[in-house]
């Protein structure tokens, strides 16, 4: 079995230029916003090297349909507000089950708890650098050996 990648620092970018510093921040912000609107088990994923068509993916969970749909929403507002930024498109409002806000360069997914238990979509990109968002947040992302966060 593989070790998992250690998290990442928003400070160890390096000079990959301000883009990427910002796309890092908004990622950051999202993830904020997440865990101050009660979302649970909050993640920021690199998985700029895995895919092309995004740098980060903000992961949330939610117990509840009203829940996702309001961490969704300020994650939204607050994102306007500091970065003056809004989503290239979201998706799922209606369902409220698995809300996706799309910055391009990061993208938030926010789902009901067994939405994301089913669809387990931090597995799949188990091996990706985890970013480091919150103060006191454990060093190995709560990770077993296996990969497996339960």
């Amino acid at each position: 079995m593989s070790e998992l990648p250690e998290p990442t620092d928003a400070d160890a970018v390096g000079d990959l230029g301000d883009e990427v510093d910002e796309s890092v921040e908004l990622a950051i912000a999202a993830a904020q916003v997440a865990d101050a609107k009660k979302a649970t088990d909050v993640l920021v994923l690199d998985v700029g090297d895995v895919l092309s068509i995004t740098g980060y993916f903000v992961v949330a969970s939610a117990s509840n349909p009203r829940l996702v749909r309001t961490v969704a929403e300020e994650i939204e507002a607050a994102l306007k507000e500091r970065f003056d930024r809004s989503p290239v498109r979201t998706e799922g409002q209606r369902e409220q089950q698995w809300i996706l806000v799309d910055y391009g360069d990061v993208v938030v997914h926010v789902f009901h708890e067994t939405q994301r238990e089913f669809y387990a979509i931090e597995r799949l990109y188990g091996d990706v650098p985890r970013i480091t968002w919150a103060t006191g947040e454990p060093e190995d992302s709560s990770l077993s050996s296996d990969g497996d966060d339960r």
